[in-house]
């Protein structure tokens, strides 16, 4: 170790391991720490020696939080992250004018037991990351080691390293399955030769924090400013800091807009100048939508901007690089395990993508909406925008809520199949806090009705019970209390009595009481298709 508590590049990762994840950001970091605690060998390799100080993703919705949460996290650094409040919805379009037009209700109460949006730091998070990773047995973290090549076969994949300030040594590292978490310009999705879909949007934006002096009164969390004459975000971007975000005009270049002199002239208007904020960071990014047409190649997956990328309108592209960790490492542990088919790691790929592919595509809308800089179509938009805020029938708008993508590992089941499952406040016994901390966060059979337990046999209680799920009774009558009404909730708005919860928070089966044994017994033949009632 360093004497800044980082692993020493000096150290070269093992030559065998369960898993090799390629990235060392949050997403990679996420990835070993899951699979860590599913009991792999697991090592991590970044090619920068040290964590990048500056910020780069700066909002998280509460279903990352609840991943976030699974992984131990939350436990010691809630503190990380600043939820969005107010009375006006959080998210804010407004035009040249400042104008109103248009609200999303990013305020709204979540699924996942946590605020809807939050602001955070990155290199904060990283570092808390860094350090349950290095604290994880079975999981070590390499910084230094740049990724070379790699070769497979049915058994495994052989990697090919060397170190980042001494190209001329090289490691190899064998490995069951390797994970690309290596960014945008993904060397493993490269050295695989995958293709990436665009959506055809780009625009090059300067990124602009800073930290106010003073305090700062703003009405939202986020604002799109909808000005032809400039584009423009504000937005919180954790505690004790603030982001601009500037779309480049024809009229200006790349170098230009990169200048700081540019972004205090920018964010003049706003009152923040060299005297009222200490710039941290300013940076031009080129915004797209991007997705790998293929996110596994034999042993070998993506995760992270190395399988999508997208504009950063609705603070996804972080949210969307956990929900893969997550859906991976639950995928490959239970194979590890030898409590799931192989099989089980085909969806992995379709699922993510339809899932990201819709978000994309609201992302890219909400860009097209906000960098028009035609006068004439930016005040129709306008007046577009202010009708629709102004209709009292009209439904408040959300971030999108996507289903997983097709073919999913669910059992179809109205609809409710493949969208996200709530997490409430419970109490059992003298303990009180969310499910997944208090009950468990693996599979999940939950029931309004009665106890789950009382449908099952004993070898699938036993199996279930393996397999890492838990079972609960929300009524009332059993020993886990529904505190604030939130599982109650969600099955009359759905029209159900039971559901049961993927590790990945997503649902599986949804449906009566009575179907409880029925959705045990899928699950256990999607799992394991050659098992037998004997097993």
């Amino acid at each position: 170790m360093t004497a800044g508590g980082e692993p020493s590049p000096a150290v070269p990762p093992p030559p065998m391991v369960d898993c090799a994840v390629v990235g060392g950001g949050p997403v990679g970091l996420l990835t070993a720490v899951l699979l860590g605690w599913a009991g792999l060998r697991v090592s991590v390799v970044e090619r920068w020696p040290r964590r990048y100080p500056l910020p780069r993703a700066c909002t998280i919705d509460h279903e990352a939080l609840r991943i976030l949460q699974a992984a131990g996290l939350m436990d010691d650094h809630a503190d990380l992250f600043e939820p969005s409040r107010g009375e006006r919805g959080g998210y804010e379009f407004r035009n040249g004018d400042g104008e109103l037009l248009q609200a999303i209700d990013w305020n709204r109460p979540a699924e996942s037991g946590w605020a809807n949006t939050n602001g955070f730091h990155q290199p904060d998070l990283e570092a808390a990351l860094e350090g349950l990773a290095t604290a994880t047995p079975g999981v070590t973290v390499h910084r230094g080691w740049t990724f070379q090549s790699l070769t497979q076969d049915r058994e495994g994949v052989s990697v090919k390293m060397t170190a980042t300030s001494r190209p001329t040594e090289v490691t190899d590292v064998r490995a069951r399955w390797l994970i690309g978490a290596d960014g945008a310009n993904s060397p493993v999705r490269s050295q695989l030769g995958i293709e990436v879909g665009d959506s055809g949007f780009q625009a090059d934006w300067l990124v602009v924090d800073y930290l106010p002096l003073g305090e700062e009164k703003w009405s939202a969390f986020v604002t799109q400013y909808c000005d032809p004459a400039q584009p423009a975000t504000a937005v919180n971007s954790g505690p004790g800091r603030r982001r601009f975000e500037f779309m480049r005009r024809a009229d200006t270049t790349v170098e230009e807009l990169a200048r700081e002199s540019t972004a205090w002239r920018l964010m003049a208007p706003w009152g923040v100048t060299p005297e009222t904020a200490r710039l941290e960071r300013h940076a031009v990014y080129t915004f797209r939508g991007r997705w790998a047409r293929v996110w596994r190649e034999g042993n070998v997956f993506l995760a992270g901007d190395a399988a999508h990328l997208m504009p950063p309108f609705l603070g996804q592209g972080l949210c969307s690089g956990l929900r893969d960790a997550r859906a991976l490492t639950w995928r490959l542990g239970m194979v590890h395990r030898e409590l799931a088919a192989p099989t089980v790691l085909d969806t992995y790929g379709p699922e993510r993508t339809g899932h990201v592919r819709e978000i994309i595509d609201e992302a890219v809308a909400a860009g097209r909406v906000i960098c028009e800089l035609d006068v004439d179509r930016a005040a129709a938009r306008d007046a577009e925008m202010r009708k629709r805020s102004r209709d009292p029938d009209a439904a408040p708008l959300e971030p999108p809520h996507p289903r997983l993508g097709e073919p999913s590992l669910t059992l179809a089941s109205r609809g409710v199949d493949g969208r996200l499952a709530p997490q409430g406040r419970v109490r059992v016994g003298g303990r009180v806090g969310l499910f997944d901390d208090i009950v468990g966060g693996g599979w999940q059979l939950i029931s309004r009705s009665g106890d789950p337990a009382g449908l099952l046999d004993g070898q699938d209680t036993s199996w279930f019970r393996r397999i890492g799920g838990v079972i609960a009774d929300v009524s009332g009558e059993g020993p886990v209390h529904d505190l604030d009404g939130t599982y109650e909730r969600w099955f009359t708005e759905h029209g159900c009595e039971a559901l049961l919860v993927r590790p990945d928070f997503y649902v599986f089966a949804a449906g009566a009481h009575s179907q409880i044994p029925l959705f045990v017994s899928c699950l256990r033949q999607t799992l394991q298709p050659t098992s037998t009632e004997g097993e």
